[in-house]
């Protein structure tokens, strides 16, 4: 006999829960290979900041990813963990070609304010189940990436 959850967080509401976060994830997944890919492809006079910074945000992000990844199993639901799982789930675009460094940034600016919008939109759900745990998860995440986004925003300004 399998033990049954009984965390304080009903069923329906766990479920509910986990299917934003796999959003989330998807998000989170799918701008931490654009920014991996645009780490190794990028070049232009910005080469060398761009090159560090995106190391930096993609190690981030992969950290991120497990993270999320193991609050869904721990709500006993089954995280999401396949290229075609991610791209059904995800609201970021994925990059054609190898665009110029200015673009790069530009879509990974938007990437940012795309996982903010969906972190907000699991926010409601995660305060309507009473998940403390999963709306700090979601604020530390919003946190960085609206620094990261700021960051960004910032190369892109004269």
């Amino acid at each position: 006999m399998e033990p049954k959850v009984n965390i304080g967080i009903p069923e329906p509401q766990r479920e509910e829960i986990a299917k934003g976060l796999s959003r989330f994830l998807a998000d989170t997944y799918t701008l931490y290979l654009k920014t991996h890919n645009f780490h190794w492809n990028v070049t232009g006079p910005m080469f060398n900041t761009l090159h560090t910074m995106f190391e930096t945000q993609y190690t981030e992000l992969w950290a991120a990813v497990d993270e999320v990844a193991e609050r869904i199993r721990a709500l006993d639901e089954v995280a999401p963990g396949t290229y075609s799982d991610f791209a059904k789930l995800t609201s970021i675009k994925e990059a054609t070609g190898v665009p110029h460094a200015k673009d790069m940034i530009a879509q990974l600016l938007e990437g940012h304010e795309a996982v903010i919008r969906t972190a907000r939109s699991v926010h409601p759900i995660a305060e309507k189940g009473n998940d403390d745990v999963t709306l700090d998860l979601l604020n530390a995440r919003m946190q960085v990436h609206e620094k990261t986004a700021w960051m960004l925003r910032s190369l892109l300004r004269d």
